[in-house]
């Protein structure tokens, strides 16, 4: 038995062979991240810290936590090198990491063009390296939703100061149909943002080839998706009361995101996106995997006493 698995495990890594999900997943890790400056000048921001975490630990566990296991990293030619150094081929935890390069900020959407090959004939789901999301329960309904996808899925986000976002705003006899999406608008039509977390269907590559340049020379991702709205083939999620999403792209709301963490982790006594614990749970990993992943980490860990005390309870 132990043979199987072995072989086995050999297998889903072979390129090609296998495909975990009938959906791929591309974090986009990219950016100068300016608005961080001078914390950024000499590291990626998705590789920062918020609270006991890097950066980019969360984003990658939203994606586990949707069942995806095939995961695309996309990220600058300085940066690839050290988050990989992070993050390795993921084989350690169960799924399939590797890395393309965006050579400059040309906008989220040149994501899908950079990703071609990696997309193929899969579905697909976009998550920003810089968005913190913490759904619980809700993650299930987004999972039965995305798997019935025919077209696009933006997520929708409750927000006080719609101006800074692109705003959906609804049939005000259906408020379920999405009428427009606009950017960052002066009059706000909703309170409904759209967030960092995006499914498509596989012509999203095509459709992002017919994208031209906004006056901020970039693909946007909010023209893409008028390009499904256009064909009355998106739909929005609406994240629910007592879910929470975080854009950590700044000095306050890295610190907000970080305090955020800390206020949940400490009352709960759980962590959040702790990328070894999903990993074991989604059954990405077996026990003994796992005990291996817990005696590379330094004694003095707390990170490390956490996983020990996931152990001993099972």
């Amino acid at each position: 038995m132990a043979l199987f698995l072995l072989c086995y495990n050999l297998l889903l890594f072979i390129p090609g062979y296998y495909k975990y999900n009938t959906m791929n997943g591309i974090l986009l890790a990219g950016g100068s991240g300016s608005r961080l400056f001078p914390a950024t000048s000499v590291v990626s921001k998705q590789l920062l810290p918020v609270y006991d975490k890097p950066m980019i630990y969360y984003p990658l566990s939203t994606l586990m936590l949707l069942g995806i296991r095939e995961i695309l990293v996309i990220s600058t030619p300085r940066d690839i090198p050290h988050i990989k150094k992070l993050l390795g081929n993921g084989a350690h935890w169960g799924i399939r990491l590797s890395y393309k390069e965006q050579n400059s900020p040309n906008g989220i959407a040149e994501a899908f063009l950079i990703a071609e090959d990696f997309i193929g004939n899969e579905n697909v789901c976009l998550i920003l390296g810089d968005n913190i999301f913490y759904m619980g329960s809700q993650l299930n309904v987004f999972s039965e939703v995305i798997g019935k996808n025919e077209g696009a899925i933006i997520c929708g986000y409750h927000v006080t100061n719609p101006e800074r976002y692109g705003i959906i705003e609804f049939d005000p006899n259906d408020t379920e149909k999405i009428v427009s999406i606009e950017e960052k608008p002066k009059s706000p039509k909703s309170n409904f943002a759209v967030v960092g977390l995006y499914f498509y269907t596989p012509d999203v590559t095509q459709k992002a080839k017919e994208l031209r340049p906004s006056s901020r020379g970039e693909l946007e991702i909010t023209d893409l998706n008028i390009k499904y709205l256009q064909e009355g083939r998106i739909k929005m999620l609406r994240m629910c009361r007592g879910t929470a999403w975080l854009d950590a792209g700044t000095s306050d709301s890295l610190l907000d995101a970080a305090q955020f963490v800390q206020l949940i982790e400490k009352r709960q006594g759980l962590k959040i996106s702790c990328v070894e614990e999903i990993a074991l749970n989604r059954g990405f990993i077996d026990d003994q995997q796992f005990m291996k992943l817990i005696d590379t980490y330094k004694n003095e860990s707390d990170y490390k006493k956490y996983l020990m005390n996931i152990m001993n309870e099972r």
